[in-house]
């Protein structure tokens, strides 16, 4: 047995975990804008990175490192340092060899605008007031942000039975160019549990499949998606099925968050398919539905017209027959395997669902024993202004 204590701290929550955010001058009016997450050992490392063709300088640097440990990542946000060649490479290695020695085998990520280089002194100079004994992961977590509204963290102490404990807590930021192919946004996650490498690994790519892969505000993949699982063993404690069901339970969060948070954004949406010939299926069904844009404008809308989900599970390419399809809106069916139940006292109530911040819509294909849960959010006319002068 062993119990989950959700706790303050995000990042910083695991021992010998120090976070900061500071005010490089890459935002205006003095916004905190680079962040550090550092360890006093060094940490194992797990990862899942973008699906995009034209990954980030950040993730290419990463991956040409092979197999290492590190005691610290750089994170600045307002510059992707995406598209930028051989020199935005060059640019990140010139900026961590200007780090302090207490920092060993160190990593960047980035996010923000791409196509520009970094500007490097900026970083340098802001990298140098890093205060490696600070624990402020909310500090942190507001750094990372680009068009987020609100900073995204969350940590839980898992107690065993025996009475020992080990901590694992993560912040995340995200808000646009989030679509289900690996996590469109940025996340770190730190633990002091005593996990193997490997085991961390698939642990967290499984974890990303049903999290972050199922997650999506407007369906364009980022060149920087990064989440990156940080463990220093120092609680020297673990319990593989608590550990996953944490972070599986912090990942779901974050996710979700991003959701709500989403560019524009009024309503958090899940869509649970169920009945599809398999979970493949199922996916394909959630996803097509989190991304539609016809769908995502009647949530915005307020208007229960599932003729444009039944139309969309249609055209997915996942095995469906309008006699054995299901949808409701909450406990309102409004469409049962061949029989309009959408009359004006059910659209009505369907209608007062869909004015609420978070509802949940079903739909059963009736075919098979699929299922997948995804998370989306309405499109409103906020987002194409934010969108339209991001750059600006």
């Amino acid at each position: 047995m062993y119990k989950l204590i959700k706790v303050d701290g995000g990042v910083c929550t695991a021992e010998g975990f120090y976070a900061d955010g500071i005010s490089a001058g890459l935002k205006p009016n003095k916004a905190k804008d680079m962040a550090f997450v550092y360890s006093d050992t060094l940490c194992e490392i797990a990862t899942a990175f973008t699906t995009n063709k034209m990954t980030a300088a950040p993730i290419r640097h990463f991956k040409a490192k092979g197999e290492f440990q590190t005691n610290f990542v750089l994170i600045n946000s307002k510059n992707a340092n995406a598209m930028t060649g051989k020199a935005g490479i060059e640019d990140i290695e010139e900026i961590l060899a200007t780090l302090p020695e207490e920092v060993h085998n160190p990593v960047m990520s980035s996010t923000g605008v791409i196509g520009v280089r970094l500007p490097k002194e900026k970083i340098i100079a802001g990298a140098r007031l890093f205060d490696l004994k600070k624990r402020d992961g909310s500090s942190a977590a507001a750094a990372i942000m680009t068009t987020d509204t609100f900073s995204k963290q969350i940590a839980y102490r898992v107690e065993l039975e025996d009475g020992s404990s080990f901590h694992i807590g993560a912040m995340a930021k995200g808000a646009g160019m989030i679509n289900p192919a690996m996590a469109t946004m940025l996340c770190f996650i730190t633990t002091d549990a005593k996990v193997d490498k490997d085991e961390m690994q698939n642990i967290l790519t499984e974890n990303v499949k049903t999290t972050f892969n199922a997650a999506s505000v407007d369906g364009d993949t980022s060149t920087n998606d990064t989440v990156m699982l940080l463990s220093n063993a120092k609680s020297k404690v673990y319990h593989r099925r608590a550990f996953t069901e944490a972070l599986y339970k912090i990942m779901r969060f974050l996710a979700r968050e991003m959701v709500r948070d989403g560019e524009g954004a009024t309503k958090l949406v899940t869509y649970e398919v169920s009945g599809a010939k398999d979970d493949a299926e199922a996916e394909i069904v959630a996803k097509a539905l989190t991304n539609s844009l016809l769908v995502k404008t009647a949530l915005y809308g307020e208007d229960p017209n599932w003729g444009r989900i039944a139309s969309t599970i249609g055209a997915s390419g996942a095995d469906a027959d309008e006699e054995k399809l299901r949808i409701a809106f909450e406990d309102v069916c409004v469409y049962d395997r061949g029989t309009l139940y959408f009359d004006a006292v059910m659209e009505q109530k369907a209608g007062e669902i869909m004015k609420r911040e978070a509802f949940t819509i079903y739909c059963d294909l009736g075919i098979g024993d699929g299922k997948f849960t995804a998370f989306g959010c309405d499109l409103g006319y906020e987002y194409v202004k934010i969108n339209a002068d991001y750059r600006t």
